[in-house]
């Protein structure tokens, strides 16, 4: 009964958690679906999206979907379709659940975040947002199901994780970006892509193939500035499984880098052998960054190992922390 009233009185922001039996879940009134002064609206926990027939938000910008329950396929984008100016949106899809077929059409979307856990049953998805700027997909599902995402000219930021078999069409339609964030399982990336505009790349180092994709992102990425290498999102580290060096010098450490920062670095043999190659090479390295823990590497070993390797760039600055 609140809703309904606060509704009715020209409500801009509407920000509504649901916490209750899953096996009867909220459903929300239909006048929601037709609030023209709405700019503002997240949803979360035990909600029933039922779209109806009827529905226009003329005003809303912001939409934030976290764990509700979605009455049918179709019920998200019939949703998406009426919200004429949306520009940010979160679709944090339900663990336990099914949902078929997703999809994201809004021509005027500018963020995206997608995220499917591991538990949630689904053929795939379409992603098409033309205008878009900045896109976060982490998609834990491992089950095989189909992606198309059409071409993001305009992205600016990615961040990207993913653990299905293939994901070339999800690279194709981010060849825009300036900043990459990206953990994968697989390395099956096809040469053909090239990212002509991105400046700064960070890499997961949980995976066992990430010398694989650092040596096919060196190549790919020939305007390279700024190089992290990390664990993204809390993952554990599986451990380097070795050091697959170019066959030819890539052409952003000939020309481009200019900054290397290396996060929860242990000191291994591939691990070092990966830092001196970029250090070797990269002639306008100006700073590394080396962090560790004193219970992984000792610093004095590491300070020594580093600190003898010979380094293209006379101006680079190597740092521990």
């Amino acid at each position: 009964m609140w809703l309904v009233i606060a509704l009715s009185h020209c409500l801009r922001e509407l920000d509504l958690v649901y916490e209750s039996d899953p096996a009867e879940p909220d459903i929300l009134p239909s006048n929601l679906f037709t609030c023209k002064s709405l700019v503002i609206l997240k949803l979360a926990g035990e909600i029933l999206l039922d779209v109806p027939r009827m529905v226009s938000l003329p005003s809303l910008k912001t939409l934030k979907l976290e764990s509700v329950t979605y009455f049918k396929d179709g019920t998200l984008q019939r949703l998406l379709s009426s919200c004429p100016i949306l520009e940010d949106l979160v679709v944090h899809l339900r663990a336990g659940e099914t949902t078929r077929k997703l999809t994201v059409v809004v021509p005027s979307l500018q963020r995206l975040s997608f995220y499917i856990p591991r538990r949630h049953d689904t053929d795939g998805f379409v992603i098409e947002t033309p205008v878009l700027k900045y896109f976060n997909l982490r998609d834990k599902n491992g089950n095989d199901h189909y992606c198309l995402i059409e071409n993001m000219p305009n992205l600016i930021e990615a961040h990207l994780e993913a653990y299905f078999i293939d994901i070339n069409n999800v690279i194709g339609s981010i060849t825009s970006v300036k900043r990459l964030a990206i953990c994968s399982k697989t390395t099956m990336l096809d040469e053909g892509f090239v990212f002509n505009q991105l400046e700064h790349l960070e890499v997961c180092l949980c995976t066992l193939v990430f010398s694989d994709q650092l040596a096919w992102l060196f190549k790919a990425s020939s305007n390279l500035k700024r190089l992290d290498i990390s664990l993204m999102n809390h993952h554990r580290p599986r451990g380097m499984a070795y050091w697959n060096q170019p066959t030819t010098v890539p052409e952003c450490l000939l020309s481009s880098l200019q900054s290397l920062s290396w996060s929860k670095y242990t000191g291994k043999s591939h691990e070092r052998d990966t830092v001196v190659y970029i250090l070797e090479h990269a002639l306008h390295l100006k700073s590394a960054t080396i962090k560790s823990s004193e219970s992984a590497v000792p610093k004095l070993e590491m300070l020594k190992e580093l600190a003898l390797s010979s380094r293209a760039s006379a101006a680079c600055r190597l740092m521990f922390e």
